[in-house]
């Protein structure tokens, strides 16, 4: 039960909200805000579970992952509905409780501070992260998806970590920090969109690999790739990281490698599992060589 459940959450994925959340949050130089910090990841945690769960109910009410029923972990959904596992009113409900929760940290997280704009910054957040999925808007079902994604895993919480230690927004120093983070997971979700391709079409779902089809959907994951480096060598330049975030130049072999595969082997989902599971790598480690340059390189 506990792991249909973790899988049902993606747990594992949330990692892609909490790296920024934590980058974010290191941004200010001077003291830091522990309890602050806890409250704000607990509401950035549970908005992406949230979000995820709604996927889920979305995309079954839809009839896309209807399509293929195999579960391949990293895209296509959890199955559990289709397994009949779990009911999709399942799914909604369980939504529903983990927007509840972040709902209360954010409301906690205004009273210490003091400041309730953090409560409609997070209601546009949170109706971002729903609509998505859920309709009327849908936005991953109309090219807009990986829009979304990269201002709600880049802009958004990189710059809302930076606001909860702070109470300063807007600010071009989280701002440019928070590129590389959206640019990589706007590559993972790209990276997943290619093998659901044909379902998602077939079901009316039209992401951005509709722009050039499967067959050359990997220079625009190379141009993702690139305008996460080049952010890098931006931050570089405007001083916002010093020389050791150049490390995460190391990681772009990861990149080089799934984009070949998703070049090769764009209709085997089976391979394409590889290229989802190197851009999360790299998403990681280059969210944890920024992290280190804030926390170390930054001071010394």
């Amino acid at each position: 039960m506990i792991a249909n459940f973790t899988r049902a959450l993606r747990l594992p994925f949330v990692t892609a909200s909490v790296l920024p959340f934590i980058l974010g949050s290191l941004i200010a130089k001077g003291d830091f805000n522990m309890r602050r910090f806890l409250l704000g990841l607990i509401a950035v945690a549970a908005t992406h579970l949230s979000a995820n769960l709604l996927n889920d109910y979305a995309d079954s009410k839809s009839g896309v992952d209807w399509k293929d029923k195999r579960f391949f972990g990293f895209f296509g959904g959890s199955k559990l509905i289709q397994e009949k596992v779990f009911p999709e009113n399942f799914y909604r409900n369980t939504a529903v409780v983990f927007s509840a929760i972040a709902s209360l940290s954010v409301a906690s997280l205004a009273l210490i501070m003091k400041n309730a704009s953090i409560v409609g910054y997070f209601v546009c957040i949170l109706l971002f992260a729903w609509s998505y999925s859920a309709k009327p808007l849908q936005f991953s079902y109309r090219r807009l998806g990986e829009i979304v994604i990269f201002l709600l895993f880049g802009p958004a919480v990189v710059m809302g970590a930076y606001f909860i230690q702070t109470a300063l927004f807007p600010d071009r120093q989280s701002f440019f920090l928070s590129l590389p983070a959206g640019f990589l997971v706007t590559a993972i979700l790209f990276s997943n969109e290619v093998p659901d391709f044909l379902e998602d079409k077939e079901a009316g779902k039209f992401t951005w690999v509709s722009f050039l089809g499967p067959q050359k959907a990997y220079w625009v994951y190379y141009g993702l790739i690139a305008g996460a480096f080049l952010s890098i060598v931006l931050n570089f330049v405007y001083g916002y990281l010093t020389y050791c975030s150049l490390i995460a130049f190391i990681f772009a072999m990861l990149a080089i490698k799934a984009g070949g595969i998703l070049k090769k082997h764009c209709f085997d989902k089976t391979r394409l599992i590889e290229s989802s599971k190197l851009t999360i790598a790299l998403h990681t480690l280059v969210c944890i060589v920024i992290i280190a340059d804030l926390l170390i390189c930054r001071k010394s």
